[in-house]
Formats: C-alpha cells, structure tokens, sequence
C-alpha cells in the first residue's frame, strides 16, 4: 500500500499539468479592471516579448482608439521603472485592434466597449535574462461621464523556454484584429479623388462587405466626419466620401497630405499610408436614402407646415397685403374674387416650386443649401428691401404694380390689372415665410433634401399648397370677401398705415444687412430707399419723369453696388453682449455634460422672426429663465445671421435644414433632445429635466 501511494504521489507532481497562468494581478475599481499579460511563460532567447493590455470595462463604458475622435484620450504607458538593467526592458510599441465609432454628446469618437486586449511588443536589453516590467498606466473611460484612471502594472517573466502561456490565445484573438495589409484584410484601395472639399475613397473587397467603416489619420491634426458609404454590386466594392469635421485652417488644403487610412470590414481591417491627390473634378455620390418615412405622410406634414406657416411671425408683414385683398373685394362680383385668390394661390406655389428647383441648383453645385439659407446673402437682402420698398410705395399711391402685356392681352379687361399684384402677394409671401421653420415644416424639408429631385418638388408642392389653402379655401367660397363693406374713403386711409407696415418691415431688413455687411454701407443703401420714395413722389408734381426715371435707376444702382462691395468686405466677428449666453462651441458640449451639466443650444438668425419671439416670449421669462441660466445649465447661442459652415453642419447632423432650432444636451440625453420650433416654457422645462437625468446603466 506504501509504494502505491508513493507511486501516486509521483505522478501527480510529475506528471505535466497545463501551463502557468502569466499576467499580472487585476486593478480595479467600480467601472474598469485592468491587467497586463504575456503569451509565454519565459522570455526564450528572443529580443522580443509578446504582451498584452487587457482592459474590462463596466457596461456602457469604453475607451479609446489611437485617434480618438472629436473628444477622448488613448491608453498612455510610462515604462520608465522597467528600463533598467534589473527590468530588462528597452522599449514597447503598443498596438491597437479595429476599433468602432461611437456618438455621444453630437461627437463622433473612435474606441471600444465592455473588453479589449492592446497587444504589446516589448523589446528586452538583454535576451535570455528575466523581464521585469513596472509600468504606470493612464486610462480615460467614458459613459455619461468621462473619468480618468491610474493604475500601477507589474508583471514578472523568468527565464526558461518560450512555451506558450494559457492567455496567448486572448493575446492572438486582439492580434488578428489591428489592421494589416491586402493580403489579410481581403480589401484592396482602387481609387481615391480630391474635389478641394471631401475624398472620395473607392474600395474593393474579396469577401462581401457588411458594415464597413473608414477611419483617416493624419500629421496635422485634421479631424474627419463620419463618412457617406455606399455599397457596390454583391456588396464587394465600397465607397466612402469623407469630409472634415471642421472648416480647414487658412492656408491648409487636402491636397498632398499625408494619410492613414484604416478600414474595418467585421473581422477584417486594413491600414495603407497614402497621399492625398490634387483636386480633380467633383465625384457625383450616390444621393443618401431618405429616412424611413413613407412619402405620403411626408407630404402631408408639408400641408400642414405650409398651412401654419400664415401663422408665424415672419409671415406676419405681408399681412398687410392679405388683409388689403380681402376687403378691397368687399361687394365686388363672385368671378372676380374666384379669380384673384385663385391667382394669389399660384404665386404661392410656383414661388415654392422656384424654390424647389433653386434647391436642386444649389445641391448640384455642392454648395450650402437649407430652408431660408438665402437671407444670408446681403444681395437677397437688397432685393428684398427694394421689393418692400416698392410694395409699400404702392400702398401709398406713389407707384402702380401692373401685369406684363402677354400677360394682360390675354386676360379680361375689366380686372386683370389687380392679378398682378394678387400674384405678387402670394410670391411675396413665400420669400417672407422662408426664414421660419413651423412645426411639422422641419421634418418634411429634412426628409426632402436628402431624398431625390422627384421628392424635392413634390414635398415643395405639397408646402406650397398648404400655404395656397387658406386662398383656396376664400376662391371655393367667395362670399366671406364679397359680405365685406364695400371699398370707401376709409381704405385709402387704411392702404396708407398699411404702407408704413410694409416700410417697417423695410428697415428690419435694413437692420438684418447691417449684421452682415459694414454699417455704413448699410445706410448707404438706407439712403438709396429713401431716395426712390421721395423720387416717386416727386412723379406727382411737376417734375419731369424722364429725370425721375433716371434717378431711380441711380438709386437702385448705388444700392446693388454699394452692397456687392459690402459683401466681399469682411465683417469682424459679433461679440455676444448678453452675458447669459456663450458663443456656440460644438467641442466644448463634450466637457460640460461630462462634468454633469445640461447644455442648451439655440440656433438664431436676425432674420429669423420666429427666433426672436421664441426669445422673447419663452427663454427670457421666468421660470425658463431662471433655470436655464443656472450654474447646472451652460447657454449657448448660435448665430447663423450669415453663413457659418460649423453651425450649417451641426443642424445637418440632426436632420435639420432651418431655424429655429433648440436643442439640450445632458447627461440623461448625450446625443441632444431637439426641441419643437415653436418653443413654450413646458417644452423647454420638459426637456431640460429630461436631459438632467442620467442615462440608465
């Protein structure tokens, strides 16, 4: 029995058993543990060891890429302690496996989730002698917030053979991950083209594509969007067409600089280094798909947009113009007013339909495009304020709008004169209507300028009508304008205030140039305003028109010109003279919510009728005051009174091509709440408190 249990004794200590386990012990807290491992059990005769860096995070929570994105930190490693002669260590170059995009906050960032391994390749001094690694790691996880780690690493590995440790298959598994070359990742790059704003980056694949992603490393600190990806035939060709996030610095072009592509494809990831091509003619892409939103109810959120739009506050001073057409019909013949109206209807939707086809224009030309984008331009502005200037000189009789003659030979004498103004009304209306966005109004404009031309004029069409009902509604039923009293003395009286609304509206628009070209052009073209009043007034004494008619071609010249020069003239930067509000910084949106806060963000222009009732009558009255302008809440304004590529692409990137638009951000919301256009203080305090809650684990 003695030498049986001897005999068993023997075997079970001599037998060999599985290998040691070669890692370091966990560091750890309540969201991460980390922990460094080797894939031997001895460092061999080798100049190299295979390490790794296994980090475990909480659900939710992640860490970061090499390029992190617009917000974040990658992994850094002190080895100071290690580079000793009794560490044994020279040097370590650590690597990083595919990452993944993520959104958070309105930021794209670059990284991973719940479990990685960075393998690590670390060089010994001397081989065959023990490696003593004594290493401090500096680690920035994030989920609703972000937190910064320090962990303290050490890990032994004695000499002997290089026999494979029991983590050498996790090691491997995150090994085959980084990204390699053609012949692992089955991807090949067959072009890449420059049109001095985006690249457009073609791919072919050996093996059918999924969810392929890009992501672009460069020497000079230029970051990259996400990209627009479009799949080939049998998913076996990609491309990607690929922007800066951010407007380029002055003198900095995509042309000749140095980049990193790294392309993930599931389980398969390439890096190639390239240069960036000199510009080459725009790429056409193939058009983004339209959110999944079927088309009929689409347009019928157009109706109803185009329907309240009578009621927003920019419509509101070509009210004036409608409330004279109704009671300038009052007791006049049912035809006439079927006529009229109907005529006033078909200003609005060819205005619309105009619309549609400049948007087209815009989009084929790749330049800006968006709903009331126009009021940006200074020389919109002047043709709309001569336009004002001129309506309201005919409210006071000093000018007569009338119908060109193929027009007019072709209608019925008794009342064609008056069609050209109904028609003037309804297309006036349109251009007034333009800088606001009602509800209902932003999701069909979003839907349509993603979609196809075809879409573009039919939800166009469909706004239009919305806003011809109510001129609709008075041609079916012409007897609510006949029952009116009839025209008297008491309308000239009534055409004349009317006027001076319309030369109320004149000078906003004054003031609205002023922000965006120097202010002393701006009363230059004041000047000129007044002088085609006083002018058309003088047609009414003796003066002789052939001199009139000259001085009001100078006038509108001075004006045109005037402006032309203003807007090549750079207009210094606005500084925000409220307090309450800070400056529109998309980077800092990031920092704040991690440090609990709650951001609102409100995109305003001067034009923007809507913006300022919104701000008056909601976000400067108790109780939205009082709480937005806490120390838990950061206000932010952004101003798109001109064209601001930073605040274009923001609004973009929540759907939105118009303003008004609000939005809070917060720990309980990190990819921002939008707001409806039309705010009122329960939305605003719904929102704010819906943000200020964190985000379930």
């Amino acid at each position: 029995m003695t030498r049986f249990i001897s005999a068993l004794l023997f075997v079970f200590f001599m037998a060999p058993g599985p290998a040691h386990a070669m890692a370091s012990d966990w560091q750890q807290d309540d969201v991460v543990k980390v922990r460094l491992i080797s894939d031997v059990n001895g460092v061999g005769q080798d100049t190299t060891v295979s390490l790794g860096l296994e980090v475990q995070m909480a659900p939710e929570w992640h860490t970061y890429w090499r390029s992190p994105g617009a917000a974040g930190l990658p992994p850094q490693i002190d080895w100071t302690n290690s580079q000793s002669d009794t560490g044994n260590f020279n040097s370590a170059a650590l690597l990083y496996p595919a990452p993944k995009r993520y959104t958070a906050y309105g930021l794209e960032t670059i990284g991973y989730k719940d479990h990685v391994v960075f393998p690590i390749d670390a060089k010994l001094r001397m081989p065959g002698k023990p490696l003593n690694v004594d290493a401090t790691l500096d680690l920035l996880v994030c989920s609703a917030i972000c937190v910064p780690k320090n962990f303290h690493l050490q890990l032994m590995i004695p000499t002997g053979a290089a026999a494979e440790s029991p983590e050498a298959a996790l090691i491997k598994q995150f090994r085959d991950q980084i990204p390699g070359g053609v012949d692992t990742s089955g991807l090949v790059l067959k072009s890449i083209t420059n049109d001095g704003h985006s690249l457009t980056i073609d791919f072919e694949s050996n093996f059918p594509l999924t969810n392929p992603d890009i992501f672009i490393e460069n020497d000079r600190n230029i970051s990259f969007a996400a990209p627009a990806t479009t799949l080939g035939a049998n998913n076996l060709s990609v491309r990607f067409v690929v922007k800066p996030a951010d407007t380029l610095p002055d003198g900095t072009t995509l042309a000749g600089m140095p980049l990193t592509l790294s392309v993930i494809n599931g389980d398969y990831a390439l890096e190639q280094h390239v240069i960036a091509p000199t510009v080459t003619a725009a790429v056409q892409a193939t058009p983004i798909e339209a959110p999944s939103l079927p088309l009929g109810l689409a347009m019928l959120f157009a109706i109803l947009g185009g329907l309240i739009l009578n009621l927003m506050p920019c419509v509101l001073p070509v009210l004036s113009l409608k409330l004279l057409g109704v009671v300038s019909h009052g007791g006049r013949d049912i035809r006439v007013v079927r006529h009229s109206f109907l005529v006033t209807a078909a200003g609005i939707v060819f205005s619309f339909l105009v619309l549609a086809a400049v948007t087209l224009l815009l989009r084929s030309l790749g330049l800006a495009f968006g709903w009331g984008v126009q009021f940006q331009q200074p020389m919109f502005l002047v043709f709309l304020i001569l336009l004002l200037t001129f309506f309201a000189a005919n409210m006071w009789g000093l000018l007569e709008i009338h119908m060109p003659r193929f027009f007019a030979d072709n209608l019925d004498k008794d009342y064609h004169p008056k069609l050209a103004g109904d028609f003037a009304t309804g297309a006036f209306a349109t251009l007034l209507a333009t800088p606001c966005s009602a509800p209902f109004l932003g999701t069909a404009i979003g839907f349509a300028l993603i979609a196809g031309a075809q879409t573009i004029f039919l939800i166009f069409l469909a706004l239009g009508f919305g806003m011809a009902l109510p001129y609709l509604a008075i041609a079916i039923w012409p007897r609510f304008a006949t029952t009116l009293p009839k025209p008297g003395a008491w309308m000239t009286k009534l055409r004349h205030l009317l006027g001076w609304a319309l030369g109320l509206t004149a000078l906003w628009m004054l003031w609205v140039l002023a922000a965006q070209i120097p202010w002393r052009l701006a009363v230059f073209v004041g000047l000129s305003m007044a002088g085609i009043i006083l002018l058309l007034a003088l047609r009414k004494t003796e003066v002789s028109r052939k001199l009139v008619r000259i001085g009001l071609i100078d006038f509108v010249a001075v004006a045109v010109l005037v402006t032309f020069a203003g807007s090549w003239t750079p207009k210094p930067v606005a500084v925000n003279v409220d307090p309450l509000w800070l400056p529109f910084d998309r980077a800092a949106i990031a920092a704040d919510v991690e440090e609990g806060k709650m951001v609102f963000v409100d995109v305003t222009a001067d034009w923007c009728l809507t913006c300022k009732a919104n701000m008056k009558f909601v976000l400067t009255r108790d109780p939205v005051a009082q709480r937005l302008f806490h120390d838990d809440v950061v206000a932010m304004q952004a101003n798109w009174t001109s064209p601001d590529p930073a605040i274009t692409d923001f609004l973009h990137q929540h759907g939105r091509f118009g303003i008004p638009f609000n939005i809070v951000f917060g720990p309980g919301a990190p990819n921002g709440l939008v707001l409806p256009e039309l705010l009122t203080p329960k939305a605003v305090m719904d929102g704010l408190d819906k943000a200020s809650k964190t985000a379930e684990p």
